[in-house]
């Protein structure tokens, strides 16, 4: 899903990449820029727990250059980089940008020796790939915890090598206009699922037989992602005990799939047959309802500028507090090369720290990429809250829970899954027990074991 944004976003501002660049010995890796000579820079220490005082000099003031590698022409590092860049004018931090095909060839193969950046973008579903070669951060864990939620699924034996500097997570946009239109108000967003489905029958239109506007929309890979927050819901893990083995087959699996069939055959308030991908039905403005993650707040913004549209947080069974409200995703913060010299690693360690202390990192990522900072200073900011889809994420944040980066054939089996009872025709209780062997099947070379224990409310699951 997030790279589906990112290269969406973003494919028409990259013009092929950058080239990569050696910069590992100290001739390769030294600036053109001047000596830095001024150790009290005359500026604040800034941060909470985890703080930056730039009164200092990098690299004992000799020039060096470092590269940093991202495939995200809105990576938040970027414009820090500039920053830091003003700071210590013996610095300068080569911004790389690869395409995300690109990125994930050359990523890898360039850290194996000694020539890769020094500091890097990283996403959590390229770990295995990466945790060889990423030096631990030198931050103390108990800092980040102080100032960052999300840490403990991140802690390896007592060290952080990357964490969660954003988290996005599943919410509900409608069309305001056929909102109003229907009669409702803002007081009519449903709290729990079965509001849902008496406000989407009234945002229903048929002609005869045939639906002209659906009320609710899930069409094309939204069910997999509807399933996981329905089932956490429910207080239903995603993995069995030992965090290993999926967790698919089961009672709770079985009543939302149910439920989700049964607002297109019982309800109608929307069809398998009304449109492919619900998220072009919304902004051709034939649906009026769609669950979607933050990433498509800046692809109405950017193709549909014209749908006037609101966001609201996904109901829940009951208005009691769930087990999770739904599954959460993490936009990392940079990864550092160990392979690299120590002088580059120092420095980069350095800019590490300066973007984590500064609040600016957090909030221009999570503006660009419509995410919630995990910067638990950034909680109640007022230009955060102004965001429809952080402000309907932020009373939840807590109680979002993350798996891990899970095998990608948790979801492509559960979306199959769902193909074949509404389209094929298939048994539902078959259909399932066969995606949960299919499943086993596909995961049964993998290393992977579910961080839900990393869960505050862990315990509270059925």
């Amino acid at each position: 899903m997030k790279k589906k944004f990112i290269t969406a976003l973003f494919s028409v501002l990259l013009v092929g990449g950058l080239a990569a660049c050696s910069s590992s010995g100290k001739d390769e890796g030294a600036s053109s820029g001047t000596k830095d000579t001024t150790e009290d820079k005359g500026m604040d220490v800034i941060g909470q727990t985890v703080q930056f005082d730039p009164n200092k000099l990098v690299n004992d003031g000799e020039p060096i250059k470092i590269d940093y590698w991202t495939w995200n022409e809105g990576d938040p590092a970027i414009e820090m980089a500039k920053e830091y860049e003003k700071i210590y004018p013996n610095v300068e931090i080569k911004i790389v940008n690869q395409p995300w095909e690109d990125y994930w060839t050359k990523l890898p193969l360039s850290l194996k020796g000694k020539d890769g950046p020094a500091i890097f973008n990283i996403h959590n579903s390229q770990h295995d790939i990466l945790i060889p070669y990423l030096a631990p951060y030198d931050i103390p864990v108990d800092d980040l915890k102080a100032d960052f939620t999300s840490v403990d699924p991140h802690v390896i034996d007592g060290k952080v090598y990357y964490t969660d500097s954003l988290i996005n997570t599943g919410n509900i946009y409608y069309n305001k206009a056929m909102w109003k239109e229907a009669g409702l108000t803002d007081a009519d967003i449903p709290k729990t699922w079965d509001q849902f489905r008496e406000v989407a029958k009234k945002l229903t239109k048929t002609e005869g037989d045939q639906i002209t506007q659906a009320g609710f929309n899930y069409n094309f890979e939204n069910y997999s992602a509807i399933y996981e927050g329905l089932n956490y819901q429910k207080g239903t893990l995603l993995f069995k005990d030992d965090g290993t083995k999926v967790n698919y087959d089961n009672k709770t699996t079985l009543e939302n799939m149910q439920f989700l069939i049964d607002l297109y055959e019982k309800d109608k308030v929307g069809s398998k047959d009304f449109g492919k991908e619900a998220k072009q039905s919304f902004g051709n403005g034939q649906s009026a309802m769609v669950y979607m993650w933050g990433w498509y707040l800046n692809e109405l913004n950017t193709n549909y500028p014209d749908i006037d549209f609101g966001v609201f947080p996904t109901p829940t069974p009951t208005e009691e507090t769930p087990f999770a409200y739904d599954r959460y995703n993490g936009e990392s913060t940079p990864g550092i090369n160990k392979n690299q010299s120590e002088e580059q690693q120092a420095v980069a360690q350095d800019f590490l720290k300066y973007c984590l202390a500064n609040d600016d990192y957090s909030k221009k990522g999570a503006l660009s990429l419509a995410s919630f900072p995990t910067k638990k200073s950034l909680a109640d900011d007022a230009e955060i809250l102004e965001n429809p889809v952080l402000s309907a994420i932020a009373p939840r944040v807590d109680r979002l829970i993350w798996p891990g980066a899970f095998p990608a054939t948790v979801e492509k089996t559960a979306d199959q899954t769902l193909d074949d009872v509404l389209y094929n025709g298939k048994d539902i209780k078959q259909a399932i027990k066969d995606g949960q062997e299919k499943m086993e099947s596909e995961m049964k070379d993998t290393d992977f074991t579910s961080l839900e224990s990393s869960y505050e409310f862990f315990d509270e699951a059925k």
